[in-house]
């Protein structure tokens, strides 16, 4: 390549972002925090990072099994819809109860189609007990056993057509991962707030004993006051808008620190009963799910739920007449 060539090259335009890059920038400095754009090549920075957690957040949802049917009929057939509530009842509740559910059916675009789909999540729960269980023709009691249980039923984007509803869902995990950033940044600044509030403290302290004759406590409160200074001195330069556009670039790079999904594998009855062991018990299955790990680190069955519309009207309509029913009482 001549020189002439060399230089041709740095100075040709840049080329455009990807529109869904762009896109997800601007939801960077919305979400993560708005000091990034004080930064210097802001985009140019983030474009690649920004562009892989996209291309991470998409395979995370393609990831998710389903959509699989939540309904009665369900509750019966399936055994994983079976785990997942205690009662057929229990599915009405959610879809009464959930806001997103009340939110969607109040729009227009419900009566789209006669389903909607949905991103299904619950926490995995497990108690102990004392049962009974039969071994060949014998009935032992007061056996330990441990209970398979899910709560925090909750739908995610509830929506009629299932290619915008990933789309959605990368869109939310997407937040997600910034705002997982955010909260870093905010505990960095509240450690900035109490290490300045004790630089000051100690200041006075050094300005009481100063009048003092160097002993043994003045040195030792000079070397705490070093030591404060220091780690406020690094606090606060990793929140100036090139560190931290830095950092998030680095935490997008490697975003299944943040979000990722977990196999699961757990055996059991109908009664929910965790089995142990190898039986031939028509009634025993093994639930096969992914478990979501996110914002608050807690895990979350994960999948695609199929809902029917007219179902879930009747089910908010029941909820909010036993709400009102109880308002009276």
């Amino acid at each position: 390549m001549s020189l002439f060539s060399a230089v041709a090259d740095l100075l040709k335009p840049a080329p455009p972002l990807d529109p869904t890059v762009a896109k997800a920038l601007h939801r960077v400095a919305e979400l993560a925090d708005p000091v990034l754009k004080l930064a210097p090549d802001f985009d140019k920075h983030l474009a690649a990072p920004v562009q892989y957690a996209l291309g991470y957040c998409d395979g995370l949802i393609s990831a998710l099994p389903g959509p699989i049917d939540i309904n009665r009929q369900a509750f019966v057939s399936d055994p994983l819809v079976h785990a997942l509530f205690a009662t057929a009842g229990d599915i009405e509740q959610m879809l009464g109860r959930s806001q997103a559910v009340r939110d969607f059916l109040a729009r227009p675009e419900c009566w789209e189609s006669d389903h909607f789909y949905a991103m299904f999540a619950a926490r995995r729960q497990q108690k102990r007990q004392f049962g009974m269980i039969q071994r060949g023709d014998v009935i032992q009691n007061d056996v330990p056993q441990k209970i398979l249980y899910f709560c925090d039923h909750t739908l995610i984007e509830p929506c009629c057509h299932l290619d915008l509803m990933r789309q959605k869902l990368r869109c939310t995990a997407l937040d997600s991962l910034l705002r997982t950033f955010r909260d870093h940044v905010t505990t960095l600044r509240h450690e900035r707030e109490g290490l300045r509030s004790d630089v000051s403290v100690e200041r006075a302290h050094l300005t009481v004993l100063h009048g003092a004759t160097p002993g043994r406590e003045f040195e030792v409160h000079t070397r705490h006051l070093a030591e404060l200074d220091s780690r406020l001195r690094e606090t606060a330069d990793s929140l100036l808008p090139k560190q931290l556009l830095d950092s998030l670039a680095e935490f997008l790079k490697a975003p299944e620190q943040a979000l990722r999904l977990s196999p699961c594998s757990i055996t059991v009855d109908r009664l929910g009963v965790v089995q142990e062991e190898l039986t031939d018990d028509i009634s025993v299955h093994t639930l096969n799910f992914p478990e979501l790990t996110a914002r608050d680190k807690r895990l979350h069955l994960a999948m695609l739920a199929r809902i029917s519309r007219d179902e879930a009207r009747e089910a908010v309509e029941m909820v909010r007449d036993q709400q009102h029913r109880f308002m009276l009482i």
